[in-house]
């Protein structure tokens, strides 16, 4: 999950140009997990996805459509293929997400 928040940010980033955001948790790609694993830091990963998330659609929402083609900022990808990536890239772990499920109720069923 933090994996996926960190890479909303980094999409955001690089459409919007700005080099003063930064990923509210230490660590890049693949944070660190908490010290404590419990419930609450649970909560807190789950709030920062949709808070990224939510930045991330503003910021897409608000992208002006002459720069759609233009390459991406610090990238050699276009604008939109980030737009495109960063939807692929959540289909793609929501897809892992649900092989994960099937088999373990394929190995937990008597």
């Amino acid at each position: 999950m933090l994996h996926t928040a960190y890479w909303k940010y980094i999409v955001r980033r690089r459409l919007t140009r700005d080099p003063a955001l930064a990923f509210p948790r230490p660590g890049s790609n693949w944070p660190a997990l908490p010290a404590k694993p419990d419930a609450a830091a649970w909560r807190r990963d789950v709030a920062l996805l949709k808070e990224q998330h939510r930045l991330l659609r503003a910021a897409i929402a608000r992208f002006p459509a002459a720069r759609l083609n233009a390459k991406g900022w610090r990238s050699s990808w276009s604008n939109v293929a980030h737009v495109y990536g960063i939807a692929s890239h959540d289909l793609y772990h929501a897809g892992q997400i649900q092989l994960i499920k099937a088999l373990r109720r394929r190995v937990t069923r008597p």
